[in-house]
């Protein structure tokens, strides 16, 4: 219960890894506000204990702003900002305008800032922390997704700065995530088989569960790390065994690795 006490809000906490953030927090004994445009089907939960949900578009700063305010006067303050919410459909470059990309940015880059700017009076008073959920694709090229990718490298970039202005009164610290196993993990990785394939190129050979990242978030809005800000912390099992491995007509013998 290291996080009793606490209060923190998950943007787009209702689902997926923002939904296993969320659980994480609970189980560590934080007050816990998810946010999203949409209600969850059911309850965010754990150990007994329920998230409050409350509606909100990020890309609304008037709403974010009163949304903030509310929260840390209902519970007194706020500790943590967990900025989860974000995503992006499969779209290669030239088959949108720009104008369809840049909706993807303003996702995924401005409303984390928006979302940190509300939050950052408050996080001022507690002494807290901001949490970025960052992405491989942040740091690689994203075919396909790359409007999602610059906004993920933005946002890591983001963080750094605010991690030094804001210091020493609010931490700043990115998690950046590789493959997670989610109930929309089809729409990325295809059936059982795409999954399990995609699986295996992950030196653990297998994708994250949301609740393996909800630990990593609360180890980073802990006192455990309290002297860590500015930090990007890689939780993608191992990253990609890079292709040119498997091409390579030499060194296939166990002998012969590392030659």
């Amino acid at each position: 219960m290291e996080l009793a006490g606490k209060a923190a809000v998950v943007t787009g906490g209702t689902r997926g890894v923002g939904a296993g953030i969320a659980r994480a927090f609970l189980a560590a004994g934080a007050e816990v506000v998810v946010c999203a445009r949409r209600p969850p089907e059911r309850p965010v939960g754990a150990g007994g204990r329920e998230a409050e949900f409350h509606p909100l578009d990020l890309r609304e700063p008037s709403a974010v702003r009163e949304f903030f305010d509310a929260v840390a006067t209902a519970y007194g303050h706020l500790d943590v900002l967990v900025n989860n919410a974000g995503g992006t459909p499969y779209r290669l470059l030239g088959e949108s305008p720009a104008e369809r990309h840049a909706r993807v940015v303003e996702l995924n880059l401005t409303a984390p800032l928006t979302a940190s700017l509300a939050a950052y009076p408050h996080l001022r008073a507690s002494g807290g922390s901001v949490v970025m959920i960052g992405s491989v694709s942040g740091t690689r090229a994203s075919p396909g997704t790359a409007a999602y990718g610059a906004a993920k490298a933005g946002l890591e970039n983001l963080a750094r700065s605010m991690a030094v202005e804001w210091a020493p009164g609010v931490r700043v610290n990115t998690l950046v995530l590789g493959m997670v196993r989610t109930e929309l993990a089809h729409l990325h990785y295809g059936d059982e088989r795409g999954v399990a394939a995609v699986a295996r190129t992950v030196p653990l050979g297998r994708l994250a569960e949301p609740g393996e990242v909800g630990e990593a978030a609360v180890f980073l809005a802990s006192a455990r790390a309290a002297y860590i800000t500015g930090a990007s912390l890689l939780v993608h099992g191992g990253g990609e065994r890079p292709v040119f491995l498997d091409a390579a007509t030499v060194n296939k013998s166990p002998e012969g690795q590392g030659s």
